[in-house]
């Protein structure tokens, strides 16, 4: 079995142990640092989807957050705590929002697309802050959390981790198996030589603009999930500094690996949860710490794992 399947197995057998070892030690607070961990994961993974497969890098991907916290906010300003309802908001909006915006971004390659994502996303967080009825840059405050009948509440934080969770492992493991299928080998390929590609009569036009569109839905339930957590959504959610934080975490973690995103999610918290005490400065060091797996693990923390054989 693939050694990066194995890391990500292991990450989340450990994950789902975590709150009851955590809370039999009194440490109750990193279980949401656990769970804020997971979230960003989410929108980590679907980042590695484009990323990854496409080589796509996307500075406006956090706009898809900020699309799916609305999603809750709003509705929830209407009145309206239906989580059925909610999702399917969150994961249309930004489904038709990536697809729209995909059209036109993914004509270009290289900085240009950046240049182009990080339009886009601010289109939409100057939006949000000149709409006042919703808090405009101050934010919104949600002051229900999103049930899905009487089964289901997110507002209670131990079903909303492992509500978490299971949609953390859906993501990874379709991930993982996207990666070994025909839609993935040909982005990778298109990714490493477009022409041949098309020379063999295929488009990766509409692969990628398929690969665009799934990442932007991955995020924006990612965007849902957040909304659930902080019971709060500010236009800042979707500013171009949380899509640099995003490609961090796939970086740090690991191009085109399973387990790579979750684990440069939890670097990335952990390191602000430790130097972020000590320094307001804690970008800085964070940015060291790039600039050193950039260097010397040019395959991520989980491209320490796979440099060795496969079996």
């Amino acid at each position: 079995m693939d050694r990066d399947l194995v890391a990500a197995i292991i990450i989340l057998l450990l994950l789902a142990a975590a709150p009851l070892l955590l809370n039999a030690s009194g440490h109750d607070f990193w279980v949401e640092v656990l769970l804020r961990a997971m979230i960003l994961g989410i929108a980590a993974v679907s980042l590695n989807f484009i990323i990854g497969l496409g080589g796509l890098v996307s500075l406006g991907h956090a706009a898809f957050l900020g699309i799916g916290a609305y999603s809750v906010g709003i509705l929830v300003d209407f009145g309206i705590d239906n989580g059925s309802l909610q999702l399917l908001v969150a994961l249309g909006v930004s489904g038709l929002f990536a697809c729209l915006t995909g059209l036109v971004a993914l004509r270009t390659r290289g900085v240009h697309f950046i240049m182009i994502t990080l339009a886009f996303a601010q289109m939409v967080y100057f939006t949000m802050i000149g709409l006042r009825q919703f808090g405009g840059d101050d934010g919104l405050t949600i002051n229900s959390s999103s049930t899905f009948g009487e089964v289901v509440d997110l507002g209670v934080k131990s079903t909303l981790y492992y509500v978490v969770l299971a949609m953390l492992a859906i993501v990874m493991l379709g991930f993982a198996r996207v990666m070994k299928s025909d839609f993935g080998l040909l982005l990778k390929a298109a990714k490493g030589n477009e022409r041949r590609v098309r020379a063999v009569g295929l488009d990766p036009y509409r692969y990628r603009l398929a690969a665009y569109i799934a990442a932007g839905m991955i995020c924006g339930l990612a965007g849902f999930l957040d909304a659930n957590f902080t019971s709060f959504v500010t236009p800042e959610s979707m500013s171009w500094t949380n899509s640099a934080e995003l490609i961090f975490m796939v970086i740090v973690g690991g191009v085109s690996t399973i387990a790579g995103p979750v684990v440069g999610a939890l670097v990335f918290l952990l390191i602000e949860e430790f130097l972020g005490g000590l320094t307001v400065y804690w970008h800085f060091w964070f940015g060291l710490f790039l600039i050193a797996i950039v260097l010397f693990a040019k395959g991520g923390l989980i491209g320490l794992i796979n440099s060795g054989k496969r079996t």
